[in-house]
């Protein structure tokens, strides 16, 4: 609990230096703004957009953020000073309406969108500088200078730009480096302490004790989570301040994924305590307790050893786990006696530990198809066919050019003089993926009252003392910082109530302050709005159902994995053609997951309307099985070639086992996959009506050109398998196992061979008695769904099935 404390500390530290570095680059901003010269504040005229070009560079906090923000200001602004001057001579200010101020917006919003090579905050500055040229030019008329007006939108730009990485550079740089260390240094303990916690939890003497360390571990892996998140989104600035790292130090790079593999294991030592019904288990004697009181300290060892790929951590390189520390740990697999399911989690507990050590490595999903794709040659051909953007592109491109332009006219017909802060508002927000738009309109409309109040508030207190209205800023910008990290506001609103009191508090000669908050808050949500009514056009399908189209081919993608998965050598395996095979599916697998995952969590904080209230405890459950269930692939995945290693190495006296398991494991593969897939196509239906109607219409249709009278009662065979059969399946899979087992320990090779082997085995019957449990799980948790989906009809998810496979 003291690595929970010291990560929370740490956390909190972090935040309250990145919030109070955000002060201070608004500070500097505001006293440009404020107290510089005349001459200075006529070519920095739209401080406004500093603020909010600092603002937005300030969500990486790291000097090598910073300086990745500013190359992206550059690269917007020349962007836009060669579009807007182009534009402005051919079209003249004097003709500016706000129809042609909102045609030019969304055509020049449409051209910066589309290359796919630009950076998606470039994008968001050029869409606010785009905003601000136009609505300027309409605003001001004849008296715009086709030059000189994009180039005080271009400075005030660069000036926000600078702000961040003064900010971030003094008194002290805060680096992606430094950040990097740290979270490794919390990483390794939280790791650390999960592991500790598992292993006693192992050879625990009482149940309740057990219990509580592997809920403690569970609490510690959420934190384990943030920190590898945190670690990801630091490595790019890591590149920007340490160029050097992307040629010549590889070992730094991606560094959260290395840490990312670990957790596999980890989540499998999870798996195996969860799946003991007593402590200490059967298993454990006092031989087996002392070796994994020595390899706690191994891994101790080991995880302090991983400190070393921190970046600029260490000169020397990690030493590698001495093999006599491995060897108690084969020789204990082997001393477990196959009885119950109790010592297949024995043995596949220690399985995670050896994986843990380096012994077995395992092969990343995420990074098969970058080991697997072959640099193409370079061809013109190809090169033109890169240029052309992608349909995603397209309509990302498309939605920002009618949102931007939408909002700007009916801003300036409401108000032309705050015209432009409809279309800013929506300016900085748009992603390339799908996101709930309800919410994220909520969270910035929220926060922009919020700032506007406060700053109005400030002002009243500081009427007499106007010079000290920057000071107020600062515990602001703090709160609102932390805001930025909540779930309820999240980016959208903390970003929001941070430009909101900065407009009012940091800023002058703009008017009566009520007047314009209240002028403000209209126009943005004016520009919210257009981009919900965009949002809606462009992707009218509610992520509810989104959510569940993916949970389908989720369900047929895993039914596919599993009936490709067999421990029986064939002639593809000469190649390798067949692990790899199942392992691409297994990587499509999980990214139909990761999909069905955003959508789930989408459709859980979107308004329902007039819709049926969408499912999300079933849907989290369903979400969470599957998860599990891609965890266990990925070791079966592992275990299989484990298997086909070792019984078909030249001279190897187990060439036998793998026929002793063919038949009960195809059978078993075969109906478990089927039946996955069976659930799929269950959950795509929409109503149990809607299935009865169409197996009539077709049995009826059949019958009609069969000449026979009209049958609509469907067969009473069924793809979903029942208890009692997959119960049979397991024991006779389970009889195989102990029987493969004896004929490996009666054999003469080496002990550590035989050792391994056992090993194998084991963790394969479990994971495949896991996989049965996950697939009884499935079932229970689809009828549920369906029951939420038809709750005045009585659901019997095989006869289902049994209408699913008629049709």
């Amino acid at each position: 609990m003291q690595s929970l404390q010291d990560h929370a500390r740490v956390v909190r530290r972090s935040r309250l230096e990145a919030s109070l570095r955000t002060a201070v680059a608004c500070s500097m901003v505001g006293t440009l703004a404020l107290y510089s010269p005349g001459s200075v504040r006529h070519l920095l005229a739209y401080p406004a957009f500093s603020y909010l070009t600092t603002v937005l560079i300030m969500t990486d906090a790291t000097v090598g953020g910073a300086f990745r923000g500013f190359w992206h200001v550059v690269y917007a602004t020349v962007q836009v000073m060669l579009f807007s001057v182009l534009s402005l001579w051919l079209v003249r200010p004097a003709r500016f309406t706000p129809a042609v101020a909102a045609a030019l917006t969304s055509l020049a919003s449409f051209l910066v969108a589309v290359p796919e090579s630009t950076h998606l905050m470039s994008k968001r500055i050029a869409f606010g500088q785009i905003v601000i040229v136009y609505a300027g030019a309409e605003v001001h008329g004849a008296a715009t200078s086709i030059v000189m007006h994009p180039m005080h939108v271009a400075l005030s730009s660069v000036l926000g730009a600078c702000a961040a990485v003064l900010a971030l550079l003094l008194p002290y740089p805060r680096l992606s480096c430094s950040e990097i260390r740290k979270i490794t240094r919390l990483y390794v303990e939280n790791a650390t302490g999960r592991l500790n916690f598992y292993m006693d939890a192992f050879y625990s003497g009482n149940e309740e004790a057990a219990t509580q360390l592997v809920s403690m571990a569970a609490f510690s892996s959420r934190a384990g989570a943030k920190l590898l998140q945190d670690m990801k989104k630091y490595e790019e600035g890591m590149i920007w301040e340490r160029p050097d790292i992307q040629l010549l130090r590889q070992n730094y790079k991606r560094l959260a994924e290395r840490f990312q593999e670990m957790e596999l294991p980890i989540r499998g030592m999870e798996l195996a305590l969860n799946s003991c019904s007593s402590f200490p288990t059967p298993t454990v004697d006092e031989e087996l307790r002392s070796m994994l009181t020595q390899q706690k300290l191994v891994m101790a060892r080991i995880l302090e050893q991983a400190k070393c790929l921190a970046p600029f951590d260490a000169t020397t390189a990690p030493e590698t786990v001495d093999d006599s520390n491995k060897k108690p740990l084969l020789a204990a697999s082997r001393t477990v006696i196959l009885r119950s399911i109790e010592d297949l989690s024995a043995l596949f507990f220690l399985f995670c530990i050896l994986i843990l050590q380096g012994d077995l490595p395992m092969m990343p999903i995420q990074t098969l198809s970058a080991n697997n794709d072959k640099k193409p040659k370079f061809s013109v051909k190809e090169a033109m066919k890169n240029l052309k953007p992608s349909s995603k592109c397209l309509v990302f491109a498309s939605k920002c050019s009618i949102s931007l332009g939408l909002a700007l006219l009916l801003g300036l017909m409401y108000n032309r003089e705050n015209g432009h802060w409809s279309g800013l508002t929506i300016a900085i927000s748009f992603v390339m993926e799908r996101q709930p738009a309800f919410t994220f309109a909520n969270a910035r409309a929220q926060g922009t009252a919020m700032g506007s109040v406060y700053g109005i508030l400030c002002l009243f207190i500081f009427e007499r003392f106007m010079d000290l209205r920057l000071l107020a800023l600062l515990p602001w910008i703090v709160f609102a910082s932390f805001l930025r990290r909540s779930r309820m506001y999240g980016e959208a609103g903390g970003m929001s109530a941070i430009i909101g009191a900065l407009l009012i508090l940091g800023r002058k000669n703009y008017g009566v302050p009520t007047v314009f908050a209240v002028a403000r808050i209209v126009e943005a949500t004016i520009g919210l709005i257009c981009f919900i009514v965009v949002e809606i056009l462009f992707d009218p399908a509610r992520a509810g159902t989104l959510a569940e189209v993916e949970l389908s081919r989720s369900l047929g993608r895993a039914g596919e994995c599993i009936k490709g998965m067999s421990p029986y050598y064939n002639e593809k395996d000469l190649l390798g053609s067949a692990s790899m095979e199942f392992r691409q599916r297994l990587s499509q697998l999980k990214a139909r997951i990761s999909g069905y995952e955003r959508y789930t969590r989408e459709a859980e904080v979107e308004p329902n309307f007039w819709f049926c209230p969408f499912p999300a405890s079933c849907h989290l459950k369903l979400l969470e099985s599957l998860l599990r269930t891609v965890d266990l692939l990925h070791f079966l995945a592992f275990q299989v070639d484990t298997l086909k290693q070792q019984c078909w190495i030249v001279d190897s006296p187990w060439k036998d086992v793998p026929e002793l398991l063919k038949e009960d494991t195809e059978l078993f593969t075969g109906r478990i996959g089927s039946t996955i897939e069976c659930l799929g196509k269950v959950t795509s239906i929409k109503t149990l009506s809607e299935i009865d109607k169409e197996l009539q219409r077709k049995t009826k249709l059949h019958d009609i050109e069969m000449g026979k009278l009209a049958k609509t009662t469907p067969s009473t065979s069924s793809s979903c398998i029942g208890k009692e059969e997959l119960e049979k399946i397991l024991n006779s899979l389970l009889q195989s196992l102990r029987e493969a087992m004896e004929q490996i320990n009666a054999r003469e090779c080496k002990e550590e061979a035989k050792s391994q082997m056992a090993l194998s085995l084991g963790s394969f019957g479990f994971c495949i008695n896991k996989l049965a449990e996950e697939t009884r799980a499935l079932q229970d948790l689809v009828k549920e769904l369906i029951t939420r989906h038809n709750p005045s009809c009585h659901v019997n998810l095989f006869e289902i099935s049994s209408k699913v496979d008629a049709l």
